[in-house]
């Protein structure tokens, strides 16, 4: 009867090792996507996405600021970058840069923790040849594929250099809601 117990120990043990990597890493993941508690990138579609209220640009010419909070629906995972942000019109869009100066911060959001954003941009003229006349924005996270679209009301979008394909306007960087 001695037999059985010794089993299960060997049996536990050699589970035990097969879950660890060569590398110190016991994630057995990646370990520069991972986080600390579980190595998951965070997904939109586990995200209540609140966009604004916003600063709207009143008229061509002004900036506006559109923060966006992110609330984790689901387990444990990271942001690890930028938001991907495109700005879509009915013939075109354009993916928006990381704002002068912004620097990426990693962030692990348990369930029903915050990160933000702020979106920038710069009103264009009504039905001018340089303005993108957005209808959605799309917005992504960093290490996934998947986006989550948004009706735009806040008018067109002043482009640069005379160009719609390059607007005026940017993103922050992802803060923990609530610092």
């Amino acid at each position: 009867m001695r037999a059985a117990p010794l089993a299960v120990t060997a049996l536990a043990a050699a589970l035990l090792l097969t879950g660890c990597s060569g590398d110190g890493d016991s994630s057995g993941g990646d370990s520069a996507a991972a986080s600390p508690s579980n190595g998951t990138t965070c997904r939109i579609g586990a995200m209540d996405v609140e966009v604004g209220p916003a600063s709207v640009a009143p008229a061509a010419g002004d900036t506006g600021n559109i923060p966006v909070t992110l609330t984790n629906q689901s387990a444990d995972c990271t942001l690890d970058g930028f938001p991907g942000i495109d700005l879509n019109a009915a013939d075109s869009s354009a993916s928006l840069a990381p704002a002068e100066g912004a620097k990426a911060r990693k962030l692990t959001l348990a369930k029903g923790t915050a990160a933000t954003f702020t979106l920038t941009y710069t009103r264009g003229e009504a039905g001018g040849k340089a303005s993108l006349d957005v209808k959605t924005l799309a917005i992504g996270l960093p290490g996934a594929d998947t986006q989550k679209s948004f009706k735009w009301s806040y008018g067109p979008v002043q482009g640069q250099g005379g160009s719609a394909d390059h607007p005026t306007a940017s993103v922050g960087a992802f803060t923990q809601a609530g610092d």
